[in-house]
């Protein structure tokens, strides 16, 4: 290994000082004197790579060296490997470069191909909340599309269907979050506003997922990916402020204070406490830690589902809520004693029952409402469904989450104590409807606020 690795930091200092140019071709030597076994060795560049990287050095400088410090350049690992595609992938298409051969690429880099090197991370991350069940919501949910493009596209107040505007505030918001799906032009290359998308993005070649969320190319970097910033593309706001919520907690503190100097490039499952004093999200959700193996399934450390309108143990698709719980707890007891660490839960576990009480109290005031028809049919013009709606949706997950996230100002102030005035608004007007037999006029909301 030892003097693998020497050569490798020798040949790549040799790489970059002459330059690439300097390197023609791929050396290949093959040794077959091994108890009747061929080894071949296989260094350098094929010239075709060779040839992509130094158009590229040119038309997009900024990839290349991006590139030139990631761990797949140090492995060998080129343009070439990553973005040529067979000729029949529906996804096949020729630039400026390579017009007129037989080689075929694709500015899309799917799960499939991330697959072939890092299978593993793949499977588990298909098989998370960050994978096809994230883009759910802007592609196949029926609700969202309503919400998309009636209300926020404005069709609603005479927006023509199949204007622009009327998709601008998907693509540029819910897509770029959750994902969409990619369409096609005639040249095979994406069309513009459906590709890049969120975390959930869907390839023409059926995978869906997008790593380089978390792992921005072209770099790729395993540093970034466990730092809280990585995250805060999307887990941030007011219906989850989780990484505002992480950055205020005492775990925050000891990263804005020593995070600077702690170990960030560890190997997986050899980032170990030590290289840092404080967790950060991908230490708790995702990283090898103590017994517990480095997983891209972000819901096997999870319990609850803190997002819904009520919270309950997770299951199926989205996880086994009670064996996450103790593989949290296992992440937990790196630092922290049993006692603390039962306290914690103990406590979470009563805030979301405390929460549940809530709304399901007014899941019921709203059925008895629908049953004597006073609801609206526009739930956006009524106070009492679009109170309910931020209860759940705002200051119900921040109570919830904020917690979890070690945030006693998110889970009281911007949480419960929201959570009982609101609560006391929609009680009013249930008691008002109910009496009179007939809904209110005029909407009593007079704000949204975001916390």
């Amino acid at each position: 290994m030892r003097v693998g690795r020497v050569f490798s930091i020798c040949f790549l200092s040799m790489f970059f000082v002459l330059g690439l140019s300097l390197v023609q071709a791929q050396a290949q030597k093959q040794y077959t004197n091994l108890a009747g076994k061929k080894l071949v060795i296989i260094r350098g560049y094929s010239k075709e790579a060779i040839q992509c990287i130094e158009c590229h050095s040119k038309k997009t400088p900024g990839i290349v060296a991006d590139w030139k410090m990631s761990r797949m350049a140090h492995a060998g690992v080129s343009c070439y490997d990553c973005h040529v595609v067979p000729k029949n992938s529906p996804m096949a298409s020729q630039c400026a470069g390579i017009k007129g051969t037989n080689i075929y690429t694709s500015p899309l880099v799917s799960p499939k191909t991330c697959a072939k090197c890092h299978p593993s991370e793949v499977e588990q991350f298909e098989k998370s909340a960050h994978a096809k069940m994230a883009s759910v919501p802007v592609v196949e949910s029926k609700k969202m599309a309503k919400l998309m493009y009636h209300y926020e596209g404005g069709i609603f107040m005479g927006v023509p269907e199949g204007d622009p505007r009327t998709t601008a505030s998907k693509r540029t918001g819910c897509a770029d979050c959750h994902g969409g799906k990619i369409e096609l032009g005639p040249d095979k290359k994406p069309l513009p506003g459906t590709w890049p998308s969120g975390i959930g993005q869907r390839y023409p070649d059926g995978s869906a997922g997008n790593c380089a969320v978390c792992h921005t190319r072209h770099k790729f970097s395993i540093a970034e990916a466990r730092k809280p910033t990585a995250c805060d593309k999307c887990h941030i706001g007011p219906d989850h402020p989780n990484v505002e919520t992480y950055l205020g907690s005492q775990h925050g503190k000891r990263y804005h204070a020593e995070g600077n100097k702690w170990k960030w490039d560890s190997a997986p499952d050899a980032w170990e406490p030590g290289d840092y004093s404080a967790p950060t999200c991908a230490t708790c959700h995702m990283s090898g830690i103590g017994e517990l193996a480095t997983t891209h399934n972000v819901a096997e450390r999870l319990k609850w589902r803190l997002y819904s309108p009520i919270s309950d143990i997770r299951k199926g698709a989205r996880g086994d809520g009670m064996k996450g719980r103790e593989n949290m707890k296992k992440v937990c007891i790196n630092c922290h004693s049993p006692l603390h660490t039962e306290s914690f839960f103990k406590n979470l576990d009563d805030a979301v029952a405390l929460y549940n009480t809530y709304a399901k109290n007014v899941q019921k005031m709203l059925a008895d409402l629908k049953s004597k028809n006073l609801l609206k049919n526009d739930p956006w013009k009524d106070p009492v469904q679009e109170l309910w709606y931020y209860l759940w949706h705002h200051t119900g997950r921040r109570a919830r989450m904020g917690y979890a996230m070690g945030g006693p100002d998110w889970s009281h102030w911007h949480g419960f104590f929201q959570i009982f005035q609101l609560y006391k608004d929609i009680e009013d007007l249930y008691n008002y409807r109910i009496k009179h037999g007939k809904i209110e006029e005029l909407s009593p909301v007079m704000s949204t606020g975001p916390y």
